[in-house]
């Protein structure tokens, strides 16, 4: 069995909530164009809605007995939730073909939102699927993310060097080479507490001295930016700091970039 809920928008108004619970919200068919809304068509259509209609594929009363099951379809979403049997075997076959006829519907239908954060983003969504074990799916990627970000922040703990170099670029403006090495652990710590993939993705680049390098120069005015350009003196030499980052890695720029270590040096 593989479980899914179709769930209704909870309305805040001055009505008890047990009345409010008890109020019948259904999803109704709708038209699109001058055809009813359908869950499946073609093949699966008839392989599925065989084992429902009265008819059989192929009767001269199919197209109208498909239609008619589609333009009376209504499922009524009560307070809890209405739940779904998805599951098919391995021929593709469902356990409650019903169940998922309704699924594929409502995956179709224009107030019914892929889950509760699309729907709270989109007014003309009343309802939501909440399917368990995606959900489930979902946390445990996150769990593993941060573990992968735990792992490289013990890892580099090593090097403070890197440490500010990191910093620098997760957080602008913090001027890493003013602050206590427990200040910079702590800082990153709460960086790759917050936000464990851009941490990860960050502190595994192997341009990060590079990306530091640029940020130092933006910090005192080596470099300055227009929009997302990167320029020194008259100069463009990104449009953003990724091809800034591949100009510096090009050996035929290095007397420019030789000129701009030492004016930042100079300035330091």
């Amino acid at each position: 069995m593989r479980t899914i809920y179709i769930r209704r928008k909870e309305t805040l108004n001055f009505l008890p909530k047990e009345v409010r619970a008890g109020a019948k919200i259904s999803i109704g068919s709708i038209y699109v164009g001058r055809q009813p809304l359908r869950g499946v068509e073609g093949e699966e259509s008839h392989k599925l809605l065989a084992q429902i209609l009265d008819v059989p594929p192929g009767h001269e009363k199919w197209p109208k007995e498909e239609k008619n099951f589609w333009s009376s379809m209504s499922v009524k979403i009560p307070f809890e939730g209405k739940e779904l049997n998805i599951a098919v075997d391995e021929d593709g076959n469902p356990e409650n073909v019903m169940d998922y006829l309704t699924y594929k519907w409502c995956l179709k239908h224009r107030q019914v939102a892929e889950s509760e954060e699309v729907m709270k983003a989109d007014g003309q969504k009343r309802f939501y699927i909440y399917d368990p074990q995606k959900d489930l799916l979902k946390r445990n990627v996150e769990v593993k993310l941060k573990k992968e970000a735990d792992k490289e922040f013990i890892k580099i703990s090593a090097d403070m060097d890197k440490m500010r170099r990191l910093l620098r670029v997760l957080s602008k403006g913090a001027r890493p080479e003013t602050l206590t090495d427990m200040e910079i652990e702590n800082q990153l710590y709460s960086i790759k507490s917050e936000k464990p993939a851009m941490f990860l993705k960050m502190s595994t680049d192997k341009n990060l001295d590079v990306r530091a390098e640029l940020e130092e120069m933006i910090e005192l005015s080596v470099l300055r930016t227009i929009g997302n350009q990167i320029i020194y003196a008259d100069e463009t030499i990104g449009e953003n700091i990724t091809d800034a980052i591949v100009y510096f890695n090009n050996k035929k720029n290095s007397g420019q970039v030789n000129a701009m270590r030492a004016q930042l040096k100079e300035i330091k």
